[in-house]
């Protein structure tokens, strides 16, 4: 069944947000990934048909974002960031682990389709590197311990207590509360 067919009403919403029709690229990219895991050939042309654009501009633009997956993916997508910051604060020792106890390097899925590996540019999340995506969800400052906990947490019933919530700074040692 054709994307135009299964989400009518929601690719009608999609693009009726925009006044130029191309501006709803992204939207409708990411409707056809929930639908398969990742978009493929056949949906990119649909969704150039839909746009009135060429299968080659839909193409260009889900190959710039890597969070737009153009083959399969595993369960768990692991996306390490490699950016400059991230790297030197450890990133290429993350990918380390993910090889050594899973057995995969980047752009590769273990056998059991449970996990991928991507290294991907920035997570925007340079003060709490290294870090890791899992699907939606960030795990910040890891070490090689809290990365094991992760593992067995997702290959015990796919959840992880460990996931990052939103960012606070910490305060110094030496502050002082003031109550307001």
């Amino acid at each position: 069944m054709k994307l135009s067919e299964k989400y009518r009403d929601e690719i009608a919403d999609i693009l009726g947000r925009y006044p130029v029709r191309r501006s709803a690229l992204i939207p409708l990219l990411y409707l056809a990934q929930r639908e398969e895991g990742f978009v493929s050939e056949a949906a990119m042309k649909e969704i150039a048909g839909l746009l009135r654009l060429t299968p080659p501009q839909v193409y260009e633009t889900a190959t710039f974002y890597t969070m737009i997956n153009l083959k399969r993916v595993g369960k768990f997508h692991l996306q390490v960031c490699k950016s400059l910051m991230c790297a030197l604060a450890g990133s290429d020792t993350v990918i380390g682990w993910v090889k050594t106890k899973l057995g995969i390097g980047p752009g590769e899925t273990t056998s059991d389709g449970l996990f991928t590996l991507s290294a991907v540019e920035c997570l925007a999340a340079c003060g709490t590197a290294p870090m890791m995506q899992v699907n939606e969800d960030y795990y910040e400052r890891l070490t090689e311990d809290t990365f094991d906990r992760i593992l067995v947490d997702l290959k015990r019933d796919g959840t992880c207590s460990l996931k990052s919530g939103p960012f606070m700074w910490p305060e110094p040692a030496n502050a002082v509360r003031r109550e307001t």
